[in-house]
């Protein structure tokens, strides 16, 4: 367990040691006042006289050692805290630099909610663990191990007898965390079910009310919450007969030691003060050995939750060159491509080739492998065999800034920081003057929005751009990408939230990203592409036909049988009675 941990401990590694240090020391003041205690009762079993002055000393040494005990303890925790908090934090950037590294594609996967869920909530969880089992379980075995010894010291006998409810404690322990155990990753896949189910249901509240499924969605989500309380209570329910034995016995160190100690004097074997002095170390043990104890179930779960967090981020890292870019022009070369989702393939060695300064539409049925394609191209996952090549360079070779220094991706859905309008078009080309920003802002046809709200292009875009409309929000990521001027755009349904109001401006702002670019363009809407110069039909992962859009017309049935559906479409009205 240490041995997964330590690479995140790191430098910090000192603060742990310091933390065990201090709340020894701590526990070893808080011991002491037993020994005080056995110094007042002592001379009165002996029958000797003890001045106030006497037990005074001893009562103000007690409260000396109280004092010192909180001062060291707290210092421990101090220390604790420092080493877990940066441990946390390394873990976090080790986790980051996993994220980054995988595919794009990957991460999407994962799920918002669920890359949230281990960022903050899992390894918040791990804070405990690191600030407190860690540190108090080491210094709560520790100085209880150094008093049974000394009981031995005393009398050995007496020692033997203080080992047997320990030793029984600890076989309770020991069969609680065997059922624990074999039931974790179950608890924790039920606690995971849960999560995301609470996280579907407030995320599709809006469906849910719309379609009036309130009861239909609360049932599941009440189900789901049942089955993880049932769950829970079930797992406790095999542990606690065993927590009733360890923690009732495991604190009595004196279960043996006072009849056969009492049994010994009364014998004439063993005098009543070395009795009181070991009885008095047992009050020492009990409760240090029983919070070690606790913490020892603890342990397991640091490495369960340190494993599932590298487990969940070590997918195969993305395949990215070091390389600038050193093509000869900017033609695009897809060579026998084949690509999978979790071992199925959807793309099945498309060969597609698009020259520089050309514009090349992929169109298809949903699900024929268009936005992969595209996808594949920005590199947002590696391919499965076959290459793709930018003025004749694989893009393997490159390194994602180069890649992404000559590509524009935009998207159906353009996802807006909760800063300025401003600073998210400014994300395209960091080092733009606010000029160039203004320039990018009205070529997108930005102006008529802008100058509607109060702060114009310094308004705040609010979450995920929510301040903003579905158009809106498109034609500030086409500013964006129109000033990052980069020589490839990359379209994804870029017109999805066109509207006849805005049909016009977006197509100029289209018509501006576009300008002397090698374009790769995704559209549903296929009288948006019609005048491409090179049209690539998609069906069933494979490119079955490529041609100008005339051509498809006339030799690719179907081509012709998704134009006739674009055409329908686009005079589907509703008819009254």
């Amino acid at each position: 367990m240490f041995k997964r941990v330590a690479p995140y401990i790191g430098e910090y590694k000192k603060y742990t040691v310091w933390a065990v240090i201090m709340m020894s020391l701590g526990i070893i003041f808080n011991i002491v006042p037993y020994f005080f205690l056995y110094q007042i009762i002592s001379p009165l079993c002996r029958g000797e006289k003890i001045d106030a002055a006497y037990v005074l000393i001893r009562v103000a040494s007690v409260a000396l050692c109280e004092i010192i005990f909180s001062l060291s303890y707290v210092k421990g925790l101090e220390f604790s805290h420092i080493s877990a908090y940066n441990t946390l934090k390394n873990l976090r950037i080790s986790l980051q630099g996993k994220l980054e590294k995988q595919p794009l594609g990957s991460i999407k996967e994962l799920g918002t909610g669920r890359i949230k869920k281990v960022f903050t909530d899992d390894i918040d969880q791990i804070e405990l663990l690191l600030a407190h089992a860690i540190p108090e379980g080491i210094a709560n075995v520790a100085i209880p191990a150094i008093i049974i010894v000394l009981m031995f010291v005393v009398d050995w006998r007496l020692g033997l007898f203080s080992l047997v409810p320990l030793i029984l404690g600890m076989i309770a322990m020991g069969m609680m965390m065997k059922a624990g155990m074999a039931k974790m990753n179950a608890y924790y896949e039920s606690a995971a079910k849960m999560n995301n189910t609470i996280i579907e249901y407030v995320n599709g509240m809006e469906v849910v009310k719309v379609f009036n499924r309130d009861g239909d969605s609360y049932k599941r989500f009440g189900e789901v919450v049942k089955d993880y309380r049932d769950f829970t209570i079930a797992w406790y329910k095999v542990c606690w007969p065993w927590m009733a034995v360890y923690a009732s016995v495991l604190p009595c160190l004196v279960l043996l030691i006072l009849p056969f100690g009492s049994s010994m004097v009364l014998d004439g074997v063993l005098t009543l003060d070395r009795l009181i002095l070991v009885i008095c170390m047992s009050f020492a043990v009990g409760p240090s050995v029983l919070k070690a104890l606790n913490f020892a179930g603890k342990f397991p779960q640091l490495d369960y939750k340190i494993a599932e967090l590298e487990k969940l981020m070590d997918h195969p890292p993305l395949k990215e060159g070091t390389s600038d870019f050193n093509g000869i022009n900017y033609d695009i070369e897809f060579k026998n491509v084949c690509f999978g989702y979790d071992e199925k393939e959807v793309l099945h060695g498309v060969d597609l080739s698009i020259k520089q300064g050309t514009t090349t539409a992929l169109v298809g049925e949903s699900g024929s492998g268009k936005s992969t394609l595209a996808k594949l191209l920005v590199h947002y996952y590696d391919i499965g065999s076959g290459s793709i090549t930018i003025g004749g360079q694989d893009i393997k070779d490159m390194s994602l800034k180069a890649l992404n220094d000559q590509v524009a991706f935009v998207s159906q859905e353009q996802f807006l920081f909760n800063t300025s309008l401003y600073e998210n078009i400014l994300i395209g080309k960091p080092d733009a003057t606010k000029e160039e920003v203004m320039d990018a802002a009205r070529r997108a046809q930005c102006e008529e929005f802008l100058n509607r709200l109060p702060d114009g292009i310094m308004s705040q875009a609010g979450d995920s751009g929510k301040q903003l409309s579905g158009g809106e929000r498109q034609r500030i990521s086409l500013a964006r990408a129109i000033l990052k001027d980069a020589p490839v755009i990359v379209l994804d349904e870029a017109t999805a939230f066109m509207d006849p109001e805005n049909e016009e401006k977006m197509n100029a702002a289209l018509d501006e990203i576009v300008k002397d670019k090698t374009v790769l363009v995704i559209a549903h809407r296929l009288s948006t592409i019609k005048n491409a110069d090179k049209i690539c039909v998609m069906k069933d992962g494979l490119c079955i036909a490529s041609d100008t859009h005339e051509g498809l017309l006339d030799n690719c049935p179907e081509y012709k049988k998704l134009w006739d559906a674009s055409v329908s479409a686009s005079t589907w009205k509703i008819k009254g009675e």
